[in-house]
């Protein structure tokens, strides 16, 4: 394992990559609504994004043909956008952006409800929600990794759901994945070492029913094995001195750790 720490002007850099990919992230949540494609929210990140004088991480990574990654209700990570999927009432859809900046990586994702969906899909929304902050929070300095998959696990296993194992969050900067992985279980006390430099993107997916997956044919689409809805949320944070700073972020947008 070789951990790549960043400089204070290295975090300060990747800010700026952190924004675009936030501003992406927000404007196709905004778009977010009954008949639209996932095709046509694609291409609204990649407008914002190129806009802002990024390129979108995704596109071309590993052969994947989107700007963005558009997984629906029981999709749980990696949904090629596509004109065939069109949101419907009580759907939700989980976008994944990313954006490069002068070589710098930034990285979210987030969950949004199509209209008005059952009382049990928006629970499941605030739970995994609330997973992202608890792990956030946990990334502070001389703690350890199992702290951070913890306080996930503990927090989605205590309402009743499961979190996924075969799919982790990542250190992240010059490379969209870059050690170590960070699991969302694990134990208090356990794992690596958290120092000041590490950047992580820390993404809880949290499953309604069973947390056993399966890959679709195309190779990437990975959905819940039940075939329950799952919800995906992600945020790009330093771990510094003074403890952890989220990167993917716009001004005036943003909830503290």
């Amino acid at each position: 394992m070789s951990i790549k720490l960043k400089t204070p002007a290295q975090i300060e850099a990747m800010r700026e990559a952190g924004r675009v990919s936030a501003l992406a992230l927000r404007r196709v949540g905004e778009a977010v609504e009954c008949g639209i494609t996932t095709r046509e929210l694609d291409a609204i990140a990649e407008k914002t994004i190129r806009a802002e004088g990024g390129i979108p991480a995704f596109k071309g990574y590993g052969g994947f043909p989107g700007s963005i990654c558009a997984s629906v209700n029981a999709q749980i990570v990696h949904g090629i956008p596509s004109k065939r999927v069109k949101l419907r009432e009580g759907d939700i859809i989980s976008i994944d952006t990313g954006a490069i900046v002068d070589g710098w990586v930034g990285d979210n994702a987030w969950t949004y409800p199509v209209g008005e969906v059952a009382p049990e899909v928006a629970r499941l929304l605030a739970v995994g929600e609330q997973c992202m902050w608890e792990g956030l929070a946990a990334a502070c300095p001389k703690k350890r990794l199992g702290d951070i998959g913890h306080a996930v696990q503990s927090m989605a296993e205590a309402a009743g759901f499961s979190v996924v194992r075969e799919y982790v969050g990542h250190g992240i900067g010059r490379d969209m994945h870059e050690d170590p992985n960070v699991p969302n279980f694990g134990r208090r006390r356990t794992g690596l070492k958290l120092v000041p430099g590490m950047v992580l993107a820390i993404e809880p997916m949290v499953n309604m029913g069973t947390r056993r997956t399966v890959q679709g044919a195309d190779g990437w689409e990975v959905r819940t094995r039940d075939g329950k809805p799952s919800v995906h949320f992600e945020k790009t944070v330093a771990i510094t001195e003074d403890g952890p700073v989220i990167l993917t972020t716009e001004e005036g947008h943003e909830r503290p750790v």
